[in-house]
């Protein structure tokens, strides 16, 4: 089959790669027929090649047609419309009894220390083959994969496998009180959808963005929109009483712009040969952290902040002192998406109250996949969501 392989730092290739087979008694064989970039897939292209070997398949936003199951799989039949949610959980044990999905000791990876595996995201979380290819092998299959009916669009129901439940999580843990003001940083796919979000819920949104095309489509919305600049902090303030909003959700994690000593950080990582590079992620910080110093400026004194954005130094500074003088509230995480997903479900009708018919903005075949890597990363013709199509 033919799916997009890992080659190196921005170097992605449409590959021929051997197909996929039924390993365990529960797992299931799916066609894939829509599949997404995410913005911590860019990760993968720029930053955390250390923990990636060439050959690995990308991806971890799918959904397809169900064409084989494992005798162990009695919740799916060939033929059913399934979303892949990118972590694998088994559903049963301690963690995902307790609505900790991405934390799931079934599947946890414990020679790295990580949590759950995911699909198409490098040896710290298990190395699995993604769903950025003609055909997925989904372990766990009798709990992960989310049954959806035939008729509307992929673009109807695609979204269930990440953006939706990452960003339904991250409004959540922003613990925003009834009425309240939410700041979201960067308006990408969860910055954007946990924003629809947040107006969904009837709150006061403030997004914050470079990208003029992000902070338009926002906008348009009702978001009121803010471009990042040095004194961003200052007139967010003066549009919340001088006090800051209640909650604010960074979703932009470690690639923020206005971290020029991380950005070098994250350049030299990109040339060390793999296990020096991985010495360095492991024990000196390489966040870009400008999204994470403003969230903990902007809040206001006892609100909350919640982290979706991924970051990935093991020693990155953080300023203690005013964050407990602030006494802000932290909370952070994977997306734990089947704990999520019976609360989305009903938004996902006609009435489309989340604007997910929408949502992509380029939809593409797979053979364009390595351009298209190049046109997100780069932000480039308006792209915020890249779905792409076998």
């Amino acid at each position: 089959m033919k799916a997009l392989t890992w080659q190196g730092k921005r170097k992605i290739e449409y590959s021929e790669v051997p197909d996929p087979v039924i390993k365990e008694p529960t797992d299931a064989i799916i066609e894939v027929t829509s599949t997404g970039i995410c913005g911590s897939d860019l990760h993968l292209y720029e930053v955390m090649g250390p923990y990636l070997s060439p050959g690995d398949v990308l991806g971890h936003e799918p959904m397809g047609i169900v064409v084989e199951t494992g005798t162990e799989v009695p919740n799916l039949k060939v033929g059913d419309r399934v979303v892949i949610p990118f972590g694998i959980a088994c559903g049963s044990c301690f963690m995902c009894d307790r609505g900790l999905q991405s934390q799931c000791e079934t599947t946890q990876v414990r020679d790295e220390g990580m949590g759950a595996a995911l699909f198409g995201y490098t040896r710290l979380y298990g190395q699995v083959p993604g769903g950025q290819a003609e055909f997925l092998r989904v372990p766990q299959a009798q709990y992960g994969p989310i049954v959806v009916p035939a008729g509307p669009a992929d673009d109807r129901f695609v979204f269930l496998s990440d953006v939706l439940p990452t960003a339904w999580q991250a409004v959540e843990y922003a613990g925003v009180p009834d009425g309240g003001t939410l700041a979201v940083i960067g308006l990408g796919p969860i910055g954007d959808m946990a924003a629809r979000i947040g107006l969904h819920r009837g709150y006061r949104v403030i997004g914050i963005d470079l990208v003029p095309e992000r902070l338009g489509r926002s906008q348009a919305r009702g978001v009121e929109t803010l471009t990042y600049s040095a004194d961003v902090a200052e007139q967010v303030r003066q549009l919340t009483d001088g006090r800051g909003p209640d909650s604010v959700i960074d979703a932009v994690g470690m690639e923020a712009h206005g971290s020029p000593k991380a950005q070098a950080a994250h350049k030299l990582v990109g040339l060390m040969p793999g296990a020096v590079a991985e010495k360095m992620m492991e024990t000196i910080g390489v966040d870009r952290l400008a999204a994470f110093y403003l969230a903990i400026e902007l809040v206001r004194r006892g609100g909350t902040i919640s982290l979706s954005g991924v970051y990935g130094g093991a020693a990155d500074p953080l300023p203690m002192l005013t964050m407990f003088d602030k006494q802000i509230a932290l909370r952070m995480g994977q997306g734990n998406v089947r704990r999520w997903v019976d609360d989305i479900l009903p938004l996902l009708t006609d009435d489309d109250p989340l604007g997910v018919d929408g949502f992509a903005t380029h939809r593409l075949p797979l053979s364009e996949g390595p351009a298209a890597y190049e046109m997100f990363q780069k932000k480039q013709d308006g792209a915020v969501k890249v779905l792409l199509t076998p």
